[in-house]
């Protein structure tokens, strides 16, 4: 393995794309890992990655057309990172969901990871994940794919399709359907509760129905959430199908 100095832009455009892709993607971009952590890796994967890939000539002029090139592999890298990353906020938003519906909307507590307030299902649903994140190896994935994009599209080869938009569009739909789907049967645990308390007011008007509600949706809540923490495997692979499909949908996106 050589690396000669007049291939040196080229070494850095494909460290900049893998940099980028760190920095965003789930798991790496947490603020438990250090900087120099990140960095590290970002090196590395750039010492595996340019043995494996032909280096290309650069056609550019002048600073300002090398810096075009580094935004182009920036904007490559952080597009697949943050994507990747934001199919992770699917379980959140969904525990965030089944909070409003029990009452624990106002529990929320800040997490330093993620550097964002959540509330308490909404931690749970994150870390279980993240676990299983962990677990099925599905980092090694996000790394293969990022290394893969350069077998599609080397560097200054991508192209920005105007159907881009369209991506995003679906995956925002799929966010919200995934997410609903997740907390749906905490919806209706929590609908059959606020029929019987409706009921309830009606049969006996002197009860206070607010104060007697709020128990009883907190209680049956977690004897929901206990059983919907066996289903969290199932979820997470619909979580990690929408991520993959969300890849490959811009990885193609890109190739010319």
């Amino acid at each position: 393995m050589e690396f000669t100095v007049e291939n040196l832009e080229y070494y850095l455009l494909v460290l900049i794309r893998i940099s980028a892709f760190i920095g965003t993607a789930p798991l790496f971009r947490n603020n438990s890992i250090s900087m120099q952590m990140k960095a590290a890796i970002s090196i590395v994967l750039t010492v595996i990655v340019i043995p494996l890939v032909p280096v290309v000539e650069l056609n550019y002029v002048g600073i300002l057309g090398y810096s075009v090139l580094i935004l182009k592999e920036f904007a490559v890298g952080a597009l697949l990172g943050f994507m990747c990353n934001a199919c992770t906020y699917i379980m959140s938003f969904a525990g965030q969901l089944m909070d409003i519906d029990m009452g624990l909307a106002m529990a929320s507590t800040f997490d330093p990871v993620n550097a964002m307030q959540v509330t308490v299902t909404a931690t749970i649903y994150n870390t279980l994940f993240m676990l299983v994140f962990v677990s099925t190896n599905l980092h090694y994935y996000l790394i293969k794919a990022i290394v893969d994009t350069f077998k599609y599209f080397n560097v200054s080869q991508e192209v920005f399709p105007q159907d881009m938009m369209q991506i995003g569009i679906d995956f925002i739909i799929n966010f919200f359907i995934l997410s609903f789907r997740i907390m749906l049967p905490m919806f209706c645990a929590m609908f059959l509760i606020n029929i019987i308390l409706g009921v309830l007011a009606r049969v006996a008007p002197q009860m206070n129905m607010f104060v007697v509600g709020m128990q009883i949706k907190v209680l049956v809540g977690i004897l929901v959430l206990v059983l919907l923490v066996q289903t969290i495997p199932t979820v997470s692979d619909y979580v990690f199908t929408e991520m993959k499909r969300l890849m490959t949908e811009i990885v193609n996106g890109l190739t010319p």
